[in-house]
């Protein structure tokens, strides 16, 4: 799975998932995504094959409804919550254990196509 973080995450969590082989990116990293809507992002990251790291459920799940009521295709979408799983920069390498872990589980670029996962994930 190819991913991107939101901007709510520290690039360094990105740094450290590449230097384990996988395909993730931050969009502070990326000129090209800042400043893009919920909706831009989405869409920029279904063309790129690419699930998005986020916390904003209110805001993705509606995108996810609209993409699904169009029959517009994504990568998925990879939700946390700041009661789960805290997001600071003590916890840079909780993300990246859990994120490794998550990503080992599902390698393919499809593996939540139109979809959506909450993190800390408990399934098999």
């Amino acid at each position: 799975m190819r991913l991107v973080l939101d901007e709510l995450y520290s690039k360094q969590i990105a740094v450290e998932l590449r230097a384990r082989g996988h395909d993730v990116v931050s969009v502070t990293e990326r000129p090209d995504l800042q400043g893009l809507t919920d909706r831009e992002l989405l869409r920029v990251m279904s063309e790129e094959r690419r699930a998005i790291l986020t916390e904003n459920w209110a805001d993705f799940a509606r995108e996810l409804e609209d993409a699904a009521a169009a029959g517009s295709d994504h990568y998925g979408v990879v939700f946390t919550s700041r009661r789960r799983l805290p997001r600071s920069r003590e916890t840079i390498g909780l993300y990246v254990t859990v994120l490794n872990d998550f990503l080992l589980r599902h390698p393919s670029d499809d593996a939540l196509l139109n979809s959506y996962r909450w993190l800390p994930d408990t399934t098999p």
